[in-house]
């Protein structure tokens, strides 16, 4: 029996690492450029948050 979510399209990923560009317009690409970069803005303060915790605990433990 068929699982009634397989009758739905599956929606396709914003960007995959390695993707093939070559069907994309230059609209699509620069849609993609600001999308990885609001991602990497993300990922940086995600990076600085981690860092702050690992400082503060570390200057606790350092006293």
């Amino acid at each position: 029996m068929a699982n009634e979510d397989d009758d739905r399209p599956r929606q396709a990923k914003a960007h995959e690492i390695g993707q093939d560009l070559s069907m994309l317009s230059v609209e699509e690409l620069t849609s993609r450029i600001a999308l990885l970069h609001s991602e990497i803005e993300r990922i940086e303060q995600a990076v600085a948050k981690k860092r702050a915790s690992r400082d503060a605990a570390a200057s606790i433990f350092k006293s």
